[in-house]
Parts: C-alpha cells; sequence; structure tokens
C-alpha cells in the first residue's frame, strides 16, 4: 500500500460518506464488486484511470479533488 493509495481511498470514503453512499450503492452503479470498493478505500487497490473518473462522477466531485 502506497501512501498515494491510502489518500485516495480515504477521500473517497470521505465523499462517498457525505453524499449518503454505502459501498454497495457505488458497486452496483458502477457494475464492480462493493469488495473492490473496500479495496480502493482501504488502498490495497489502484484503479485505472477510467475507474477513477467513474468513481468520481459516482460522488460528484472532479477527479483532481479525488487525488488531493
Amino acid at each position: 500500500m502506497t501512501k498515494e493509495s491510502k489518500k485516495l481511498g480515504e477521500n473517497f470514503k470521505k465523499f462517498r460518506i457525505e453524499k449518503g453512499l454505502s459501498q454497495s450503492d457505488v458497486a452496483d452503479s458502477l457494475g464492480i464488486s462493493r469488495g473492490f470498493i473496500s479495496n480502493i478505500e482501504s488502498g490495497k487497490k489502484n484503479p485505472t484511470l477510467i475507474t477513477l473518473t467513474k468513481l468520481a462522477n459516482s460522488v460528484g466531485i472532479s477527479i483532481d479533488k479525488l487525488l488531493k
């Protein structure tokens, strides 16, 4: 797990919770597994650029905000 992966996961989780979405809500809307969302949030997985875009869109933010 890298520092960047951990930060991305923390940011996504924060924005997801602020929007009142569960991991399952996001996973279902993107057609991916809840486990994959969990792994991203814990910094264990690094999503592709396409998945990053979809994650950011799912919580209504830009990719750069997700990565800060």
